[in-house]
């Protein structure tokens, strides 16, 4: 049976922190079944790769044993008929399978076995930006013949919503010939996250993206100048994969918002007074003066972050001023160190 097999959401950077930020505090549920997050867990430093945009619409094919291949846009399976009698296609992109069925089937067959699937199974879903002449405008795609650019391929099981489905590296699919190219031909960008203060790449984030958009590598392959669209990233994590997209503030088109630049000597500014002053011997002091010689107890965290809070503002509000430091702009780090020493001592908890 054909059926719309959507490409994940590609999201924003904003929406991609708070993802990873969940996924790293997790440790289970209660007796209610609900969840129970540890904000104590140091987040991880994470490697994304990142594909040029090329801004046209979205397209993708997919294939079984039992339906064989089908065309689909985001929303619908083309070239069948609408409630009007009129077949459905997107600025071409159904007619451009068809003429090329055979390419495409080659190349969801040879998805299926590099990766040891069996189509009578499942189903090899490949994506990509169907763009060109006519598509878009503004964009130096916009001078070339109508392409396709394969952006991704996935794995699922129609009718079984216990599966679940799965990205597989595309660097082997493209057939130049037939106008089916490979995004990952026209640059592949990496950076490294440290999730625990992600701000710090922003600024890295949104040159990347100007200089895409400058001088789009696409269009330069082809022969042509002009605007690109931005950058996508992406990153596996415990099994999922996370997806934002940059644009930069010149281009019009996307709906996508920019980043806002950051204060990166601030941001290190605060890395380095947050070591500086959470030290071990005063988070010793903080716990004596929380618990005494009482025993420890989780419920009275807020209390000892509380206390390590005021003491640094105290005792450090001068080194603050000569760094040009507000309150505001160290707090909650330094409650977040403090929180890593309570449970690195008491993991217990």
């Amino acid at each position: 049976m054909k059926k719309i097999i959507k490409y994940s959401k590609i999201g924003q950077f904003r929406e991609v922190v708070g993802a990873i930020n969940r996924i790293v505090h997790y440790v289970g549920n209660d007796e209610n079944g609900d969840p129970i997050y540890d904000s104590s867990i140091k987040k991880p430093v994470l490697t994304f790769t990142g594909t040029v945009k090329a801004h046209g619409t979205n397209g993708g094919v997919c294939f079984n044993d039992q339906s064989g291949l089908w065309p689909q846009s985001r929303r619908d399976i083309l070239l069948e008929e609408d409630e009007n009698g009129k077949i459905k296609d997107n600025t071409g992109f159904g007619f451009f399978i068809k003429s090329n069925e055979d390419s495409f089937i080659e190349i969801c067959k040879q998805v299926a076995k590099d990766n040891d699937i069996d189509t009578s199974i499942y189903t090899i879903s490949v994506y990509g930006e169907w763009a060109g002449k006519g598509i878009q405008k503004g964009v130096a795609l916009n001078e070339i013949d109508k392409s396709f650019f394969i952006f991704a391929a996935k794995i699922s099981k129609t009718g079984d919503d216990e599966f679940n489905s799965y990205y597989v590296d595309i660097d082997n699919y493209r057939n130049i010939e037939k106008r089916i190219f490979n995004i990952r031909d026209y640059g592949v960008y990496s950076i490294d996250i440290d999730f625990n203060m992600p701000q710090l790449v922003q600024n890295k984030l949104s040159d990347m993206t100007i200089a895409v958009e400058e001088e789009c590598p696409i269009g330069k392959a082809f022969g042509i100048s002009g605007v690109g669209e931005g950058i996508v990233w992406q990153c596996t994590y415990k099994g999922s994969t996370h997806k934002f997209k940059v644009k930069g503030e010149k281009y019009s088109v996307s709906k996508v918002k920019t980043l806002a630049p950051v204060d990166v000597e601030k941001l290190n500014s605060i890395k380095e007074f947050v070591e500086y002053a959470v030290t071990e011997n005063r988070f010793k002091q903080a716990m004596q003066e929380t618990f005494g010689d009482d025993e420890v107890d989780i419920k009275q965290l807020g209390k000892l972050l509380s206390w390590m809070v005021k003491d640094v503002m105290s005792e450090e509000m001068d080194t603050m001023v000569k760094n040009n430091l507000e309150p505001k702009d160290v707090n909650q780090y330094i409650s977040g160190k403090a929180r890593e020493m309570f449970f690195e001592e008491y993991n217990k908890f």
